[in-house]
């Protein structure tokens, strides 16, 4: 008998979500060990540690929902049938560029924010659960920082191509000013 201070149904429901999100976490920390293996070119050692460290985060929240399922008196998924079943996001074995792997990745992060967020925002029952919301609102901190770290390594491209558009509106001019010219004679 368990008497934690809530109902059977808020844990159930609670645990329900959670196996869920353990399921998402679990094939984001696979994608992530895949491009951490796999990723090849000029940004390979930034993105090769990031990766790491990204991977490494996401197996210690695998291991932190995993023992908050328990702890609610559930069961949590332990098969890659099981995470594969139960996930939203969806596997993608190969990205056809390093570029190609921060945006997935990037991608997945956000969806789980969303996710997350609109879980707790319609479930009755979890706010019933303090600890549980507490702990997933860790979770979506911990996706949100991911997030922003990976939107952050697109900044510079970004900068960068804004900047050649803006070069490439500006008219050739086949004179130079006159203040340029000037100095250019001699005469300034």
């Amino acid at each position: 008998m368990m008497d934690i201070g809530l109902q059977k149904k808020t844990r159930t429901e609670a645990c329900r979500m959670l196996n869920t999100l353990l399921a998402d976490e679990f094939v984001l920390s696979t994608k992530t060990k895949n491009y951490h293996w796999n990723v090849i070119g000029p940004h390979f050692r930034e993105l090769h540690a990031l990766f790491g460290e990204q991977y490494r985060r996401l197996d210690d929240l695998i291991d932190r929902v995993a023992e908050r399922i328990r702890a609610l008196g559930g069961k949590p998924i332990g098969t890659l049938v099981g995470f594969l079943r139960e996930a939203r996001l969806v596997e993608h074995p190969a990205a056809s560029s390093a570029w190609a792997m921060v945006d997935a990745l990037q991608h997945d992060h956000e969806a789980l924010i969303r996710d997350i967020r609109e879980e707790l925002a319609r479930n009755s029952e979890l706010m019933r659960d303090a600890g549980t919301t507490d702990f997933v609102t860790a979770l979506l901190q911990e996706h949100e920082t991911a997030a922003w770290m990976l939107r952050s390594l697109r900044g510079k491209e970004v900068q960068l191509e804004e900047w050649l558009n803006e070069q490439a509106r500006v008219p050739y001019r086949k004179e130079l000013p006159a203040e340029l010219a000037a100095s250019a004679s001699g005469r300034g």
